[in-house]
């Protein structure tokens, strides 16, 4: 494996950007689909800006999380702060990036703000699928060494090289990549299921927060909160608020009184 698709020259193009592109690509497209099934007034044009918005969003939140979980290096190495192409981008940072972003769109075109969410949600885990083959194609986000027979060797320039060598270690990237795709099976197959708005995108949370938490057990590379892994600790806090609001709401309910989204 290789993280440049094609070299030629100065010209090169890396499977992280082309996966970034086909999720950009891929997901506008359900999310396109989404809009016109759920009736809601977004144009083409709008669409496509709303993407940009929540995408550049989602990318710099999840650098400036990873930054602060790594102030120590980073604030003697102010240069490196911007250097994505260097690796680390937090998919938490990047969510909250991304929230906001698409919270501050949809005040300002006076669109439902829950509806929204529930129409985006099956592309985003979709495009986290995405992400995470080209972080295999990196050779990061992975694992610890392992005996097990799909254990990979990653390239020695790469970040699982560099950190183990020549010692197979858990693809913990296609773990995740898996899950995430299994994931959006599941809540495409719910998209049409009668429910109060935010439901989806709550169920969402709750699974993505789930598959985190699995795969960090495997991962070499965690960020950590003292002696504990972050993402353990966001995974929680999110499963807990996700899933009151799901309970308090009633919100797998069609019939339940008035969306949330009603209200933007």
């Amino acid at each position: 494996m290789h993280p440049n698709l094609i070299e030629l020259g100065p010209f090169v193009i890396r499977f992280y950007g082309l996966m970034y592109l086909t999720a950009f690509v891929v997901g506008g497209w359900l999310l396109g689909q989404e809009i016109r099934r759920k009736g809601l007034p977004i144009s083409d044009d709008d669409r496509w800006s709303f993407l940009t918005l929540v995408l550049f969003a989602g990318i710099a939140g999840g650098r400036l999380y990873y930054v602060a979980f790594n102030w120590e290096y980073y604030s003697r190495n102010p240069g490196e702060i911007a250097a994505i192409w260097h690796g680390g981008l937090a998919i938490h940072g990047g969510l909250i990036g991304g929230a906001l972003a698409g919270w501050w769109w949809v005040r300002r075109h006076r669109v439902a703000f829950w509806a929204l969410a529930d129409a985006a949600a099956p592309a985003i885990i979709l495009g986290q699928a995405f992400g995470r083959f080209g972080n295999f194609m990196n050779g990061e986000i992975h694992g610890y060494p392992t005996s097990l027979p799909w254990g990979i060797v990653f390239p020695p320039t790469s970040p699982a090289g560099q950190q183990f060598g020549a010692v197979p270690v858990h693809p913990a990237m296609l773990y995740e990549l898996v899950i995430n795709f299994g994931i959006f099976v599941l809540l495409w197959r719910l998209r049409t299921r009668p429910a109060r708005y935010g439901f989806l995108f709550l169920l969402y949370l709750i699974l993505y927060a789930v598959d985190r938490s699995f795969v960090s057990m495997f991962r070499a590379e965690d960020l950590m909160l003292g002696p504990l892994r972050a993402p353990h600790v966001v995974s929680a806090i999110i499963i807990l608020v996700a899933g009151w609001a799901i309970l308090r709401h009633r919100l797998w309910k069609a019939d339940a009184g008035v969306s949330p989204g009603n209200a933007g």
